[in-house]
């Protein structure tokens, strides 16, 4: 069965080249351009280069040897180089990894060098700039796999004191990412990208954005959850790393001082047979940034941005407290409306009905009412507008592509398609957690019974209505019900916390600043709940009105019914209102205390272990959020 599938996809390969190779070659008569199809193919250069390739060199491969499709018993006499329609990869004689080099419109740029790094090794902690470690040095290519599918090469590296590392390099057709495959020796993957930003996406949360010029030691590290992205050059290109096995955490290096501060490598942990995919998505504004200064709040900020193509675009815009608050762009419509699209690429209407308002109105728990603060207009031109209450934005906002809508173009590749076709569908919606990330919701709302409520009852229709009148009674307790459970699950975790939080501080005196720190983001949870703790009563109180109403006015029809029924339903409001915006504050809290644990090991990697669990507990505790939780802005 196994050779029958092997047959099939050649056949299908050959004819997908005879049919790309004929449109190819009269693209070029038309054009008097050469351009390639998604195939891969394996070079040998025939000499080696003492520096990395020039564009010209790639592209011309004067005097190269192209190999035939599947030898792999080839001996390599200069520099090996394999490539599709997106990417290069050269292995150069003496060099300690593979260069890559990205193809968008024809023009070639290194974007990165993927060295091997071994178990332990001081040296290979975070690394360093491209060509300085002198310890690893390419040894030896073979060939597993050559074919216009694919190409993989084991590349044995000498280490310092003669050890051999291994490191597979996979190039599939069409694809725009490398896999990497550790080997023997090889523990390790050591990518050297040189930036000021690095961004951890965050799917249940906010990103952690990392800013070289925060950060004023030379080696550091951060939560170890599968991703990590380099945004590259003045937003050109974005570097991606992507990862299956979820072990010791990523350590970075950085160096330089001011303006020139960059983080200039990142080292990536395989775990047992673990691999690592590095992506390029390369085009012109892929990303942006922009800085907010602190009396921006309220102002309409046109960007010198525009999409380059429809997506869902996120925005990471950094709080004064040096956090970072993750928000969806909204696209507006021809008509003058806008839409937001939900996180699974389904457009949502900017708010529901109870809500939505004209010029980006939008109300949510916490914040309140408020005019979103970010969107595109019908031509992709990019705004901003700093909100002017409850948070303060300040310093760099990042723009980039998190997922796609139904009009992305089809080349074009956002971080969530990155995931999937490197993870694979199944691994992805675990790791993203898709079950995790939908809402929960009974009953309904307090507001809502009031009106239906107040509505029968103001037209005097409440025996004839009866049935209706004890269904909202139901719903409207089971809304409140689900609300509290919601809350008093907050209120456990976050004591939870706090106790876990105590035990680290007697095991771990040395640690006792930072997490003073955490506990005190944790007791938020505890003050939040004592500041609205008369307004949403008892859950007992909250069974009380309802059986009260049941018993004393279901069927009442007193002048008074409406007076009566109003009170009642206030009564609920104010209850419902008020456990709506506890719980909204509940999860900030949370937010706060999973990216604060995230970016804290950058500072002190003493605490990660610690942060390592309180980022696992607040990921499950921020799981199946209820309705007015306001889990997306």
């Amino acid at each position: 069965m196994r050779i029958r599938k092997q047959k099939v996809l050649r056949v299908c390969s050959a004819i997908l080249i005879l049919i790309l190779g004929t449109s190819e070659v009269l693209y070029a008569q038309e054009t008097g351009i050469a351009r390639e199809g998604p195939f891969t193919y394996l070079f040998d250069t025939g000499a080696s280069s003492s520096a990395p390739r020039s564009g010209e060199s790639l592209s011309k491969r004067a005097r190269w040897t192209k190999l035939a499709e599947d030898k792999v018993t080839h001996k390599f006499e200069g520099d090996v180089v394999f490539l599709n329609d997106k990417l290069i990869v050269v292995l150069r004689r003496g060099t300690c990894g593979a260069e890559i080099y990205s193809r968008s419109d024809g023009n070639l740029k290194m974007q990165a060098l993927l060295t091997p790094a071994p178990a332990s090794s001081d040296a290979s902690r975070g690394g360093g700039p491209v060509g300085e470690d002198q310890a690893i040095r390419l040894s030896s290519v073979k060939i597993v796999r050559n074919n216009p599918t694919g190409v993989a090469v084991d590349a044995g590296f000498k280490a310092a004191g003669g050890q051999t590392l291994i490191l597979r390099y996979e190039l599939q057709m069409g694809r725009t990412f490398i896999k990497t495959e550790s080997r023997r020796g090889t523990a390790r993957l050591r990518v050297e990208a040189p930036c000021r930003f690095a961004v951890l996406p965050d799917f249940f949360a906010d990103d952690i954005v990392v800013d070289a010029e925060h950060i004023p030691i030379s080696k550091a590290e951060l939560p170890s959850e599968n991703f990590i992205m380099h945004m590259l050059g003045n937003g050109q290109a974005i570097l991606m790393c992507v990862w299956d096995k979820r072990g010791e955490d990523v350590r970075i290096r950085l160096s330089g001082r001011g303006g020139n501060r960059a983080i200039t490598s990142s080292e990536i942990h395989y775990g047992n047979q673990g691999k690592v995919w590095i992506a390029v998505l390369e085009d012109e504004g892929i990303w942006h940034t922009h800085e907010v200064a602190g009396n921006d709040a309220d102002k309409i900020i046109r960007l010198k941005w525009e999409r380059p193509y429809p997506a869902q675009w996120r925005v990471d815009w950094r709080l004064d407290n040096n956090l970072t608050d993750s928000w969806e762009m909204i696209s507006q419509k021809p008509g003058g409306g806008y839409v937001k699209h939900g996180w699974f690429g389904q457009p949502e209407s900017l708010g529901t009905p109870d809500w939505m308002k004209p010029d980006r109105q939008r109300w949510t728990t916490v914040l309140g009412r408020f005019q979103y603060p970010c969107w595109v207009d019908t031509s992709g031109q990019g705004f901003l507008q700093p909100l002017k209450k409850k948070l303060r934005f300040q310093g760099p906002a990042i723009i980039y592509p998190i997922n796609r809508l139904k009009e992305t173009p089809i080349d074009k590749f956002m971080v969530v398609d990155i995931v999937r076709q490197t993870l694979g569908v199944g691994p992805c919606e675990y790791i993203l957690d898709v079950e995790g990330q939908q809402k929960e919701s009974a009953g309904i709302a307090t507001c809502a019974a009031r009106d239906k409520l107040n509505a029968i009852y103001g037209k005097k229709l409440q025996k004839n209505k009866r049935a209706e009148v004890e269904k909202a009674l139901v719903d409207v307790l089971a809304f409140v019900q689900h609300i509290r459970v919601r809350i008093d699950d907050y209120v456990a975790f976050g004591r939870q916390i706090q106790k876990y939080l105590a035990e680290q501080k007697k095991a771990h005196r040395e640690l006792a600043e930072p997490l003073a720190e955490m506990e005190t983001i944790t007791r938020r949870i505890d003050e939040y709940l004592a500041q609205r703790a008369a307004a949403i009563k008892t859950p007992e109180y909250a069974v009380g009105l309802v059986e009260g109403f049941r018993t004393r006015l279901i069927d009442y029809e007193g002048d008074d019914a409406l007076e009566k029924c109003k009170k009642t339903t206030a009564a609920l409001v104010k209850i419902g209102g008020n456990q709506d915006e506890l719980v909204g504050e509940c999860r900030m809290a949370v937010k706060i205390l999973r990216q604060r644990a995230g970016l804290i090991m950058a500072t002190e990697p003493r605490m990660a272990n610690i942060a390592r669990e309180i980022r696992r507990r607040t990921r499950q505790m921020l799981r199946n959020p209820v309705s007015y939780e306001a889990p997306r802005h």
